[in-house]
Order: C-alpha cells, then structure tokens, then sequence
C-alpha cells in the first residue's frame, strides 16, 4: 500500500522541483522582498512552489505556526556575512542533520564557494553534513559554486568550473545539487550530465526581464535540468506568486515561457 511521498520525492515531485532559497537576510539586511516572510511564504505556496530553502530561525518560526505553510523546508546549514572581510567567501556551519529535523525541515543543505580561500574547510564541512544526512536518511542540497580568485577551470570547460562543483556535490555525497546557468543550453548539458543527481538552475541576480527568465529555465529543463532554485529573482519580484506559478508551468508542466508568462498577467 503506497502513502504520500517521502523524501525527495516529496520536495522534487516526479524528479522535478521549484525552490526558492531565502535564507539571504542572514548574509545581508535589508534585503527587498524578504520583509515579511508569513505573506511571502504563503504566496510561494500557493503559487504551487515545492520547497524554501531557509535558515534554521526561519524554519521554526514558520513551522510553529496555527497552520503552517504547505510547502517542503530545507534547511540551509551555511553562513557568512558581507561584514567578514576577507573570510566573507567562506561558509561556517551553523547547525547539524539532527537539529534541522527537530526544527521541522525535511532536508538540508550547506555551501562551497569553490575557489575562494577556505575551500577546504568548507568542503570538510559539507563532507560532514552529508555523512549525517545519509545515517539519518535525509535529502542533502550542495550549494557548490565555482567562485573565488583561486578558481582554476580545466582548459577544455566550457562551463568555466560550474560542472566541476555540480560533480563536487556528487562526490561528496549530496542528492540534489544547485548550479548556476552557464549561459547555453549545449554548456548548461555539461553542467547536468556532470553527475547523476537532480540539478537545479539558480537565478542570479534579480533583474526585470521575466521572460527571458522563463527562456533561461526552459533551456536549462532543456539541457537536463530537475528544475529551479531561484532566490531574488523570485522573492523580489513584484509578484512572486505569479512568478512561481509561470515558472511551475515550464518546469512541471513543459509549458512554452510566451505561455507561462500568462500566469504574469493581472
């Protein structure tokens, strides 16, 4: 007799998910569109998103709501501020397996900054979150970003190091991993064919072209991609529920973006 799904099948319903990091105010404040969180959770629901990826304060205010949001809750492990200086690149850890679970959350994630100084104990870090993710069955997000002024891509990379963190993440023993586009959708199929595990698009930054938003996700579904893991240009949008629900359309539902960009409409 089979139930609801579990897991990862619950956060990427038939291999494929919408998921919207916030967890940006802890890193940087004020950050336009995060200012309140209840009407902005509530919106991304609604608009059909599968997951937040959230810091573990976040995780709990929403979950020990009257009624809390129907939607996945990773939580983001990771931190660091624009106030580090020159440790502002690397990430720390900031919680464990067992206290995101205790909190709420159904998954975890943690970042590299591949490239930037501190690489190694980040990936140390994120070596150890995914050791307790696996004992305790739990979907791990690597965040991997090919980034830093250390950073030296092999001279044959079309993707300038972006499928070498995706297969970082793999080896290291995430389940889904989070990838910036880079820029084709022949470079993105590098990036997806890197490691057998689901790979999410992230957004960059925000800007007010929501079309070819749409083009660039449809190309990365396109190249291979499980879906979206998209913060600003989300959560800052005028309108993130539409923006979620025109997005949904094009990565659950294989919709055109000229057809998705329906859902933008008032």
């Amino acid at each position: 007799m089979s139930g609801a799904p579990t897991g990862l099948d619950a956060l990427l319903p038939a291999g494929r998910g919408v998921w919207v990091p916030i967890d940006h105010g802890a890193s940087d404040w004020p950050v336009p569109g995060l200012e309140d969180l209840d009407r902005l959770v509530a919106d991304l629901a609604e608009g059909g998103a599968d997951a937040i990826v959230a810091q573990k304060g976040v995780i709990t205010h929403l979950t020990r709501q009257n009624e809390p949001p129907a939607i996945g809750l990773v939580a983001h492990l990771s931190v660091s501020t624009r106030h580090g200086g020159a440790d502002a690149g690397e990430k720390v850890s900031v919680g464990d397996v067992e206290e995101a679970l205790m909190r709420g959350a159904q998954a975890v994630s943690a970042q590299v900054n591949m490239g930037t100084p501190g690489e190694g104990r980040m990936i140390e870090r994120l070596g150890s979150i995914t050791s307790a993710a696996y004992r305790s069955d739990v979907p791990a997000l690597g965040m991997v970003y090919a980034r830093g002024t250390n950073l030296d891509p092999m001279p044959d990379d079309p993707t300038h190091g972006q499928a070498h963190a995706v297969r970082l993440a793999f080896e290291l023993g995430c389940n889904v991993a989070k990838a910036a586009w880079s820029g084709s959708v022949e470079a993105f199929r590098h990036v997806t064919s890197a490691a057998p595990i689901p790979v999410l698009v992230a957004g960059g930054p925000r800007n007010d072209n929501d079309l070819a938003l749409l083009q660039m996700i449809s190309g990365a579904m396109e190249a291979g991609g499980a879906g979206v893991c998209m913060g600003r240009q989300i959560f800052a949008h005028p309108h993130p529920k539409r923006l979620v629900k025109a997005i949904c359309a094009v990565v659950h539902h294989g919709a055109s973006p000229e057809d998705a960009a329906q859902h933008l409409e008032g």
